[in-house]
């Protein structure tokens, strides 16, 4: 082999480097370039097991628990999802040995909004003793104001039932509220007592 063969061995080889580096460097750029516009919908936390304490002043307001907790946080409209059900205690500085409760099977909570929804066998039971069912419900934190569409039904304490063919709106303390195309069934003595 003489001197001009090794040279140009040597030359294949360095352009052969160059190339590699090129379209190496190219499809880098071209990776990160895709990457800047996929999607950001994904979860940012997992809470496995979740068992959270909501405290203002030292008073437990809310205690939760899901299997699965998933908050996306990387979005325009931040939002935490409870996919395979929640269930709250929440507690009232009139009654704290006395908590409220609800259950769902689905919950999702949009963060600036103030939002929540919950979905799929919904049970709520005030801390008076109030117990309501329904499929869905959307609470409007900011606005104070319970909502749903869907039929609900209610058995106060002492038995009686109220049903809500059109749904509802309330306070989110439950101290009032109004359902759409009611019928019920109520004792003699809350008839009475209202009377007075």
């Amino acid at each position: 082999m003489n001197f001009s063969e090794k040279i140009s061995y040597k030359n294949i080889a360095c352009l052969f480097s160059c190339a590699i580096f090129f379209i190496l460097t190219s499809c880098e750029e071209d990776l990160t370039k895709r990457n800047g516009n996929q999607s950001k919908n994904f979860p940012s936390q997992i809470i496995n097991n979740a068992n959270i304490i909501q405290r203002d002043s030292g008073f437990i307001m809310m205690k939760a628990k899901a299997p699965i907790i998933e908050k996306y946080e990387l979005i325009d409209s931040p939002y935490t999802v409870a996919r395979k059900g929640i269930d709250i205690e929440f507690f009232d500085k009139k009654k704290p040995k006395v908590p409220g409760t609800i259950k769902a099977k689905y919950a999702k909570f949009y963060d600036y909004k103030k939002f929540y929804e919950a979905k799929g066998d919904v049970r709520i039971k005030t801390n008076e003793g109030q117990r309501f069912a329904m499929q869905s419900i959307y609470w409007d934190q900011r606005k104070n104001r319970i909502y749903t569409k869907d039929t609900v039904y209610v058995t106060m304490e002492d038995g009686s039932t109220l049903v809500g063919a059109n749904g509802m709106t309330a306070k989110d303390d439950f101290s009032e509220y109004t359902f759409y195309n009611n019928s019920g069934d109520f004792s003699s003595k809350r008839i009475s007592e209202n009377k007075k």
